[in-house]
C-alpha cells in the first residue's frame, strides 16, 4: 500500500511529494532488484525498520552494499538498481528542483549520482525522525507527523532562487541553455555554478532528463505508440539520437524496456 498526496501550503514551494508506503504483512521475500530510472529529481527516502537501503553496481553484481535507513537520493542522469526482496515501511519526499538546499542545508550538486545517509547532514536529527516515524502505524498518519516534521525545519525559508525557478521551467519547456542565459541576465559560467548549485545537475544535462521524463510519461499515456513518434514527439532529432538518450539514461535499448516493463514505469524489475 502506497499513499502519497502534495503537500499543504507551507512546503508547496519546497517539496513536490510525500508519500509513505506499508507493505502488506503477508509480502514474500526472495531474490529481486529493480532498475530506477533517472528523473533528475532529488528524493529523501526513511526506510522504518530494521533493513537498510541495499544497491548495487550492476546486473552483475548479486551481492550488493548497504547504504542506510534514512537517505537523501542525489540527481541523476543515469539509473541505479536496488534490493525490493523484502519491502519495508517507508516515507518519502520529492525536493522540488531548485529546493534542495534550502530542505537539506547542502548544495544539490553534492549529492549527485548518490546516495547520501540523512543522519551525515542532521545528525541525530535523523534517528530521532525516524524513531517517531516509526511509531505512528498508519500511512496516512505518518504522512501527516512527516509533513510536520519537514515544516519544523523551515521555519524561516520562503523561496528558491527566482532565477532557478524560472531557468527550470524554461528548460522544462525545451528552451537552450543560451536562451535561458540571455533572458535572466547572468553570465553563462555564474549561470551553470547557481543552476548546478541547487539543482544537482548542470542545465544542459537537467534539460535532457527532463525531456526524457516527458517521453516516459508520454508512454503511459500512449502505450501503443510507435518508437519513431515517441522520439519524434519527445523532440529528439532523429532515431538514432532518441536511442543514445534512453541507453545512457537507462543502460537499456527501448525495445529491452518494452519487454521489462509497461510503458511509461520508472521502476523496472531486473
Amino acid at each position: 500500500m502506497i499513499v502519497s498526496r502534495r503537500p499543504r501550503a507551507q512546503l508547496s514551494p519546497f517539496i513536490e511529494l510525500l508519500w509513505a508506503s506499508h507493505p502488506p504483512f503477508s509480502a514474500q521475500g526472495g531474490f529481486r532488484r529493480e532498475l530506477v530510472l533517472p528523473t533528475g529529481s532529488v528524493h529523501i527516502a526513511i526506510r522504518l525498520d530494521d533493513r537498510p537501503l541495499r544497491l548495487f553496481e550492476n546486473l552483475e553484481d548479486v551481492s550488493g552494499s548497504s547504504a542506510s535507513f534514512a537517505v537523501v537520493g542525489g540527481a541523476r542522469a543515469a539509473a541505479y538498481i536496488k534490493d525490493v526482496s523484502e519491502p519495508v515501511p517507508t516515507v518519502g519526499a520529492l525536493v522540488r528542483p531548485g529546493a534542495v538546499r534550502l530542505v537539506t542545508g547542502v548544495p544539490a550538486f553534492e549529492f549527485c549520482g548518490a546516495h547520501t545517509p540523512l543522519g551525515d547532514l542532521w545528525g541525530s536529527a535523523a534517528s530521532e525522525l525516524r524513531d517517531r516515524l516509526g511509531e505512528v502505524a498508519f500511512p496516512h498518519a505518518r504522512l501527516d507527523l512527516w509533513e510536520a516534521l519537514l515544516a519544523a525545519r523551515l521555519p524561516r525559508v520562503h523561496g528558491i532562487h527566482p532565477a532557478i525557478a524560472e531557468s527550470i521551467s524554461l528548460l522544462t519547456r525545451g528552451a537552450g541553455v543560451g536562451t535561458i542565459v540571455e533572458r535572466i541576465g547572468y553570465s553563462h559560467r555564474h549561470f551553470i555554478n547557481l543552476f548546478r548549485d541547487a539543482v544537482g545537475l548542470t542545465p544542459k544535462l537537467y534539460g535532457r532528463v527532463v525531456r526524457f521524463s516527458q517521453v516516459l510519461d508520454g508512454l503511459s499515456i500512449r502505450p501503443m505508440a510507435s518508437w519513431a513518434d515517441v522520439a519524434a514527439e519527445g523532440g529528439y532529432a532523429d532515431q538514432p539520437h532518441f536511442n543514445r538518450d534512453f541507453r545512457e539514461f537507462t543502460g537499456l535499448s527501448p525495445e529491452r524496456y518494452g519487454q521489462l516493463a509497461t510503458r511509461g514505469d520508472y521502476h523496472v524489475s531486473v
